[in-house]
């Protein structure tokens, strides 16, 4: 810890509100969280948010080679002194969220994993960009916000359950691997974080149909499904009653009650 922070007071570095900057400073939890993330020599990494480089550098000693994107370039002094003489590294100091999919593939260019601290403004439209897209992925390992976490391995019928929940699960085996505590960041943020593993499985059918439906079943949690069908989809009453029965559901049920292989069959009958 003591080597980071005299890092950045020797470049001069404030961290910034506004990017969400939290260094893992722990070197065994750095360690640990490569680990976890199934990383093997040979591999190609994508890390979204260095910051001061210090997961990067742990990653860059087991992988072949490492795209790290940091959106603040005022970092350049902080990466080049903790990742001098490792060589496959390469920081692109741009906006992930900014950078399309097909320019990402032509930068990486072969299947990759993803590691990241993420900033926690920016987890979900990170993870929905990375499940979203047709990259060649197989696996994301990032640290989030507990909560966050939480609702991405939720079961149904859980007050967690939700949309993340489904868009996580239907994509990849989605797992905790270790909690972290607030304190092993610096500065200290005012919550405690958690690591989850994707593990990419291979995609469903009705892709589109099962999201609208997803999304549409969580549109208000407090009303039945039959309603937030009728509301979110456009169906009739008779029509949103007659998919429910076909389903074998109960016509009072509410989104969160479903699992995933439940709405996959709804998905299906909506298809046919």
């Amino acid at each position: 810890m003591d080597n980071v922070l005299s890092i950045l007071r020797q470049k001069n570095f404030v961290t910034k509100k506004k990017f969400g900057q939290n260094f893992i400073t722990d070197t065994n939890l750095l360690d640990a969280i490569v680990v976890d993330s199934g990383i093997e020599e040979g591999d190609t990494v994508v890390e979204i948010g260095p910051g001061a480089g210090t997961l990067t550098r742990a990653i860059a000693s087991k992988a072949a080679e490492v795209f790290a994107f940091e959106i603040d370039e005022s970092l350049s002094p902080v990466l080049g002194e903790t990742l001098r003489g490792f060589d496959n590294v390469k920081v692109i100091y741009r906006d992930i969220m900014k950078v399309k999919p097909d320019e990402l593939k032509d930068i990486v260019k072969k299947p990759f994993k993803v590691v990241a601290n993420l900033p926690y403004y920016i987890t979900s439209p990170v993870l929905f960009y990375f499940l979203e897209n047709d990259f060649p992925l197989i696996s994301l390992s990032v640290m989030v916000q507990k909560e966050v976490a939480l609702r991405m391995i939720a079961a149904h019928n859980t007050p967690d359950y939700g949309v993340l929940s489904l868009a996580v699960q239907s994509r990849a085996r989605a797992e905790i691997t270790r909690h972290v505590s607030r304190k092993m960041f610096f500065p200290e943020p005012n919550v405690d974080s958690a690591v989850v593993k994707l593990s990419i499985h291979e995609g469903i059918k009705n892709r589109k149909t099962f999201d609208k439906l997803v999304r549409a079943a969580f549109s208000c949690r407090r009303k039945t499904l039959v309603n937030n069908l009728m509301q979110s989809m456009g169906l009739s009453r008779e029509g949103a009653e007659e998919l429910l029965t076909k389903a074998g559901l109960d016509l009072k049920i509410r989104g969160e009650a479903l699992s995933k292989e439940q709405f996959l069959h709804l998905a299906d009958l909506i298809e046919k």
